[in-house]
């Protein structure tokens, strides 16, 4: 063994023990170890992440080691922590920033997302906002827009008396939304959530609760069962208000200059923390849906709300829909297909762009499923649609509530039978076929990333990074 051969195995065999002085002294000595393989093609970012040393990994990342190199069985560093259940060390090595703490116990589940941060964000208000121990309860959702901040409380939607009671009560939250958009403010205590909703009282919208054309839904309350800013009780009740004013006329109600409505609510949305997009993706839905059916689908009379938003009646006494099951309307929810079709070798994925995407953006196919037809099918037929690729198998992986205004994005994984592709233009105007290094390259940022990944806060994100992280033989 050379002199060089000897001192990458000393300095692997350090990085395996996680001897961050060791490799340190080793490094400052002689600084191309740091990227530099052993057998196998195993560098020492992915010993420490093959055996949870956290303080190693960020000291390496720190130095500028390269992320993306794979091994002999072409797994990642990302993909070793991944399989072995390092969440603390995929959450670092998806983050842009490794001085930052990746915040997640290593002993936690790595579920569908490590990047994300299940918590409540830490820089909200305590005394309106919502309570920080509900983040235990919170830890494992999956998806942005798929957090339950609040208990919902279905069972009392009926009670009309105890829905006036909690609305009058000084320590209630209400929302006020504009067009289906909260009202908003820009939140610069937070570096990831660039915007936090504005939270108002009773006496301060109460006129807009019986004003024509407002509607009132009930949220739900705090999930903690102790109240420890008031001396009330029952835990904070939460409404969304839906109002037909001017905005001029709503942001004077507001008492923060800054505050305004998102002129782009598809870029704005993502950009509130996660337990804020929680609560407007129920919002935002239950709200469409009255701007859309304030009239009865069967005799085309006005219909009323009921059970605190969450039900219409047609007003029409005569109406058939009274009658057997087709007595009430119920919000509606569009389930959508959004699927990562896999190439049959399984080391490639098709991803397609719409003309609407901005440059260079690639996503997964998505579409809507038809009356009587099942997720595989739809998946299928959507895919073959698009692109003309056929697919067989098809696994579910996660779900997406999508305010835009009501969607349910069911997400998928598929693997192709056939590789040509013949696009749909009406559809797409380009689909590709990305190998997996593409991929995280792309997800990772490098410097010339094959193309442009949707948001993070997007399941089709969401999709990808558990397509990179899922590897076999480690």
């Amino acid at each position: 063994m050379s002199a060089q051969e000897e001192l990458l195995q000393r300095f692997l065999d350090a990085a395996s023990r996680g001897d961050s002085a060791q490799v340190s002294s080793l490094l400052s000595n002689a600084p191309s170890l740091l990227d530099r393989a052993g057998r196998n093609g195993w560098t020492a970012l992915m010993f420490a992440a093959r055996n949870g040393h956290i303080g190693l990994a960020r000291a390496l990342l720190t130095s500028g080691c390269d992320r993306s190199p794979q091994n002999a069985s072409s797994q990642t560093a990302f993909d070793i922590a991944k399989f072995w259940g390092h969440t603390h060390i995929c959450r670092l090595l998806l983050s842009p920033d490794p001085g930052q703490d990746p915040g997640l116990d290593p002993g936690l589940d790595p579920g569908l997302d490590p990047g994300l941060d299940p918590g409540l964000d830490p820089g909200l208000d305590p005394g309106l906002d919502l309570d920080s121990r509900t983040g235990a309860s919170q830890r494992f959702h999956e998806t942005f827009f798929s957090a339950e901040p609040l208990d919902r409380l279905s069972a009392k939607r009926p009670d009309q008396e105890w829905i006036k009671v909690r609305q009058k009560d000084p320590d209630s939250v209400f929302l006020l939304f504009h067009k289906l958009n909260p009202m908003i403010r820009q939140n610069p205590e937070s570096a990831s959530a660039l915007f936090r909703l504005i939270r108002f009282r009773y006496e301060e919208v109460k006129d807009l609760l019986e004003r024509p054309g407002s509607e009132v839904v009930f949220l739900g309350v705090d999930r903690s069962q102790t109240q420890t800013q008031t001396s009330n009780p029952e835990p904070r009740a939460w409404f969304a208000l839906g109002s037909d004013l001017d905005q001029e006329e709503l942001l004077k109600r507001s008492k923060d200059q800054n505050s305004s409505f998102p002129k782009n609510p598809h870029r704005d949305l993502l950009r509130l923390s996660e337990a804020e997009a929680g609560l407007v993706a129920q919002s935002r839905s239950v709200l469409a849906w009255h701007s859309r059916y304030s009239f009865c689908s069967t005799c085309g009379g006005r219909s009323r709300a009921e059970e605190a938003g969450h039900k219409r009646s047609c007003e029409n006494t005569t109406c058939i829909s009274h009658q057997g099951v087709h007595n009430t309307c119920y919000p509606r929810v569009d389930p959508v297909v959004i699927m990562l079709v896999l190439h049959p070798d399984q080391n490639q994925c098709l991803l397609g762009r719409k003309k609407v995407f901005p440059p260079g953006m690639f996503s997964c196919l998505a579409g809507f499923i038809e009356p009587g037809e099942a997720v595989e099918a739809a998946v299928r037929r959507e895919v073959q649609e698009e692109s003309g690729v056929l697919v067989h198998k098809v696994w579910y992986v996660c779900s997406q509530p999508w305010p835009m205004p009501s969607s349910l994005m069911i997400g998928c994984l598929t693997i192709a039978v056939t590789t040509e592709i013949t696009v749909d233009q009406d559809e797409i105007e380009e689909a590709k076929w990305f190998t997996r290094q593409q991929v995280l390259e792309s997800l990772l940022g490098g410097s010339c990333p094959a193309f442009v990944v949707p948001p993070r806060q997007t399941i089709a994100h969401q999709l990808l990074r558990h397509w990179t992280g899922l590897s076999a033989n480690l």
